[in-house]
């Protein structure tokens, strides 16, 4: 049952292999800041669910269609698309983005996310963690995915990386707590506008003028003609 609040619902992904680990800590702490606004944040434990990965078909640039592959994609997809916004949290491994995440990111993205952009306007937040290295390499990875899905990004200070070089998960970086209360009251603040906007004017505040980025659109003072001898040119 999808119950949503009219402060906003936001969904956290989290793609963190470990149980009670830097990234479990983080977003609950999220969540009773955002519970404190009077939001609702749900929370999806990648490891909790089957999610294969892109297999070597090579069609994902071709097909029309959503992927056929079996796993519990498809029901994380529709979470997220109704969702009023999207926290991806994830930590670094090896210098890179985890694994879970990655790998999600990539079936999501190409099996299913391409077709008709329907994360579009929709709020979006990153939280990685980490001992000291590649964390900005990692939230930067994630932020080109949430501006190529069309979300939007709501610039609260410093980024939320999260450091703690101890053996024992926590909270321990005082810069990464502010930066992450700071982001999501920012994200919360952007949710309730864009739901005031959409109940006074009944239109999306950014209107969709095309279904992807892979449909070419006419540009301005553009005339068939030429655009058909581009296509030969090429």
């Amino acid at each position: 049952m999808n119950v949503h609040s009219e402060a906003g619902t936001i969904l956290a992904i989290n793609g963190s292999e470990r149980v009670g680990g830097n990234t479990d800590h983080a977003i609950a702490y999220a969540g009773r800041l955002i519970a404190e606004r009077g939001a609702i944040l749900r929370t999806i434990q990648l490891r909790e669910h089957r999610i294969s990965p892109c297999s070597p078909c090579g069609d994902c640039n071709s097909r029309t269609v959503p992927c056929q592959l079996d796993d519990d994609v498809p029901a994380l997809v529709e979470q997220m698309t109704n969702a009023d916004g999207l926290i991806y949290a994830a930590p670094v491994h090896g210098f890179g983005l985890a694994h879970l995440m990655q790998v999600f990111i990539e079936r999501a993205g190409v099996g299913y996310l391409r077709f008709t952009r329907p994360l579009a306007d929709k709020v979006g937040g990153i939280i990685v963690t980490g001992r000291r290295y590649s964390d900005s390499s990692v939230h930067n990875q994630i932020v080109n995915n949430l501006l190529l899905n069309r979300m939007i990004l709501v610039g609260s200070g410093f980024p939320v990386l999260l450091r703690n070089t101890t053996a024992t998960p926590g909270l321990t970086d005082p810069e990464g707590i502010d930066a992450l209360e700071r982001m999501v009251h920012r994200m919360l603040d952007m949710v309730q506008l864009l739901k005031r906007h959409q109940r006074v004017d009944g239109d999306p505040v950014l209107p969709r003028r095309d279904r992807n980025e892979r449909v070419p659109r006419p540009r301005r003072n553009e005339s068939a003609q030429t655009r058909g001898d581009i296509e030969n040119v090429h």
